[in-house]
């Protein structure tokens, strides 16, 4: 049994393909409607998956873009009633209906388990042998409505890392991939990442810095290197201590998908029904440097300096393609970035900031309590060259890197 795969982000495409060939089906896969079209005729399957936000036939990428010229070619200009299976993240009920009049034979929203596609696969065009199993070894990995960059800076973390949360997320969410940095550590932080990376290769990627440059660094080089790969509709970064867990991260990609914000960023702050734990002194501290942060920005955000952050892909480069003023404040210059680009009102606007449910402060965290009263200095350092800046009187060099510091990304 042949099945074509057509989508235009390579890790659903390796995902589906994989776990496919593992359930017995043959399946050949296209990355533009142009090579799906030409694999229908010469591979002659049994059944086509076709994602809806694909490319149309001039090549060009459109906002409303759709693959419909899929469904038209196979069913019109082929007369062919081959099952065609649709996967989308458009929930619009008029969008399923007009899919359907064109002949569709089934309508998947993501996000959608890989046991309820394989289930509805084996339903269509029938199951191959022993497809029972893999739909038992499965039944957690999710096909995600949009692809996720995130970026994990690491320095000295091997004592720390949670190799097996690590894999087991990038295996049961197929629309992720990890990047991790590593930050000239000292210590065999690459080797465990390497280890990490074994067997995961098409979802988790590691990214080395030779020399310490700081996390600030680590994070942007990491998101500038991601953001060129156009399969990522956002890309953030989390701790890797993972203070801030994935489900709460999940929640962050959630409400940036069915919003107009451009930014989404968790939020550290105490409430009810949440579970956050600081140190007392820490939570002192984090309090006095959070109100001189909101004064100096002129915005209402309560808690910039929280490690876990999710924007979309073409925000990246506008605010990563400068070095940060400081070590430990880049958080707050990208909120100084985005008021500087889009004003204090539509900044305002393309920013949420969202509690989250569940925080816990890691022990061997790299900041001292030294380091927390040297940001009181950072932080008017931050505020005269945001003002300077301001006044036009201030550039940016971009970095360039010598051979000494340039980053190596390991495939």
């Amino acid at each position: 049994m042949k099945i074509l795969v057509i989508d235009d982000q390579q890790l659903v495409l390796l995902s589906l393909k994989k776990k496919l060939t593992e359930a017995g089906y043959t399946v050949e896969t296209a990355a533009c409607i142009q090579d799906g079209i030409r694999l229908f005729d010469t591979f002659s399957p049994n059944l086509v998956l076709v994602d809806m936000n694909m490319p149309e036939m001039s090549g060009r990428i459109l906002e409303n873009c759709t693959g419909k010229e899929v469904v038209k070619y196979i069913r019109m200009f082929r007369s062919s009633q081959v099952p065609i299976m649709v996967l989308s993240g458009n929930t619009s009920e008029s969008l399923i209906l007009e899919n359907f009049k064109l002949g569709i034979t089934d309508y998947l929203k993501k996000p959608v388990g890989l046991e309820e596609l394989l289930a509805r696969i084996g339903k269509t065009i029938g199951f191959p042998n022993e497809s029972d199993k893999v739909l038992q070894r499965s039944s957690r990995q999710v096909l995600g409505k949009h692809c996720v960059g995130v970026v994990i800076p690491c320095y000295n973390e091997a004592g720390r890392l949670n190799a097996e949360v690590f894999k087991d997320f990038a295996f049961n969410n197929l629309g992720y991939h990890l990047c991790f940095v590593n930050d000239g550590s000292s210590d065999n932080t690459l080797e465990v990442l390497r280890e990490i990376r074994r067997g995961n290769e098409d979802h988790i990627s590691v990214y080395n810095c030779p020399v310490n440059g700081g996390k600030a660094e680590a994070v942007r080089r990491g998101m500038l290197h991601l953001a060129k790969d156009s399969q990522f509709d956002y890309i953030g970064y989390l701790d890797a201590d993972l203070s801030t867990d994935f489900r709460d991260f999940n929640e962050l990609v959630r409400t940036l998908e069915d919003s107009t914000f451009k930014i989404v960023s968790g939020s550290r702050i105490s409430r009810m029904g949440a579970d956050i734990t600081k140190e007392s002194a820490r939570k002192i501290i984090s309090k006095s440097i959070n109100l001189i942060i909101q004064s100096i920005l002129g915005m209402p955000f309560k808690d910039t300096q929280c490690g876990a952050k999710v924007m979309k892909r073409d925000l990246v480069r506008k605010m990563f393609s400068r070095p940060f003023v400081t070590k430990w404040l880049f958080d707050v210059e990208i909120f100084m970035r985005m008021k500087s680009e889009f004003g204090q009102k539509d900044a305002i606007d393309f920013i949420c900031e969202q509690p989250l449910k569940r925080w816990k402060h890691a022990d061997g965290s790299k900041l001292s309590y030294k380091d927390s009263l040297r940001i009181f200095l950072q932080l008017f350092k931050l505020s005269w060259v945001y003002r300077k800046k301001k006044a036009g009187r201030v550039t940016h060099n971009v970095l360039q890197p010598d051979q000494k510091t340039v980053p190596n990304f390991l495939t």
